[in-house]
């Protein structure tokens, strides 16, 4: 008798079978105690193992292919439009987590992440992308669904609610280049999703994550977000105006802020239809006093924004490390460094950024290109 009731007891704690203790038996540790049932009893999660190196993350192997800092033009036919070089720097930001962050100009900027959360009886691979987008703020959350390995490497991600009805995005890597596509059905006014934008992108450098990554030891399956409720009882998982987002981008570890206050000497009367371009590198871009343009591979952030006597711009969310900083006055708006252009003298002013900390850069634009 006493090994019957012993078995009982075994079986019951593998198979999550004793539903029907109260919510709050202190011996019921594996339910949802918000989820209960017209009788009161309570709506049992699966049990979930905790995860370790040996846990099936389907995806996991996109963390190592992601690193590093990627170039490549954007075409899409939303009102933000194509443009023919978008620069991403992806970094680790914990052990189970890359990121990136970047501003098109002071209204439009994206922050990406790819990180492990608990969802679905399991561990998965999801991708974050947010950010403002003229002015509105969205985030939308996709979990991996497919992945296909071999000469190139496939992801795609799915919204968790809708699968692939509403939004996804596929990533596909083909030696040192990069492409991601991502499909939208435009607010649920289409019946199948269409093209949002493409990005086709090649590997400039790694070298620049390295510190990351070893502080990391990057990658490591560890969760990061447990999503197991996060989105029952939504019809997507896209979240606007910041409302209800479950990861925002306030809550990433690691990232800092950097502040680069720009002062413009150099032309005497600023023309606010004009451009300045903030230009932060990893590596310096002078040697001395001359150019080296094999180092623009070390872009990491950039935005240009209306010009101004005197200006500063926040870079938010940004991976800690060491940087240089230029800036320039787009005189002919061709948004290059090119002649009868204004940039600064102090060449390759230096930030360095602690995690979780704050920096600052003062750059003065003086000297006109010749």
């Amino acid at each position: 008798m006493k090994r019957v009731i012993f078995l009982s007891i075994i079986a019951c704690a593998i198979l999550a079978s004793c539903k029907h203790k109260g919510c709050t038996d202190p011996e019921a540790t594996n339910y949802d105690a918000e989820a209960k049932k017209d009788d009161g009893s309570c709506e049992y999660d699966t049990i979930i193992p905790p995860i370790d190196q040996n846990t099936d993350v389907k995806g996991y192997s996109i963390f190592s292919k992601l690193i590093g800092i990627w170039d490549g033009p954007v075409s899409s036919p939303t009102p933000l439009g194509s443009f023919p070089q978008w620069i991403v720097d992806f970094r680790p930001i914990s052990s189970a987590q890359i990121s990136a962050k970047n501003e098109l100009d002071s209204v439009n900027d994206i922050f990406m992440s790819f990180f492990i959360a608990k969802y679905d009886g399991g561990y998965k691979m999801f991708f974050r992308n947010g950010g403002g987008f003229a002015g509105q703020v969205r985030a939308s959350y996709m979990v991996c669904d497919s992945v296909n390995e071999g000469t190139e490497s496939y992801y795609r991600f799915v919204d968790p609610i809708s699968g692939g009805t509403r939004v996804y995005t596929e990533v596909l890597f083909k030696q040192d280049s990069l492409i991601m596509t991502t499909y939208t059905n435009h607010y649920n006014t289409q019946s199948s999703p269409s093209l949002h934008m493409k990005w086709q992108a090649v590997l400039k450098d790694q070298t620049s994550a390295q510190n990351a990554v070893s502080a990391f030891s990057f990658p490591q399956k560890e969760e990061v977000k447990d999503f197991t409720h996060t989105f029952d009882g939504q019809s997507e998982s896209v979240y606007y105006g910041g409302t209800g987002d479950p990861y925002p981008e306030a809550q990433q570890p690691y990232l800092g802020v950097s502040t680069v206050n720009i002062t413009v000497a150099a032309p005497a009367t600023v023309d606010p239809s004009k451009k300045v371009l903030y230009l932060i590198t990893t590596q310096p871009l002078f040697s001395g006093v001359v150019f080296q343009p094999g180092n623009l591979k070390y872009r990491s952030r950039y935005v240009n924004a209306s010009a101004q006597q005197s200006m500063s711009f926040d870079f938010n969310y940004m991976h800690p490390g060491t940087y240089y900083v230029n800036a320039f006055y787009d005189s002919n708006s061709d948004y290059n460094y090119s002649s009868g252009d204004y940039m600064n003298s102090n060449l390759d002013v230096p930030l360095t950024l602690s995690a979780q900390g704050t920096a600052s850069a003062n750059v003065t634009i003086d000297y006109l290109i010749p």
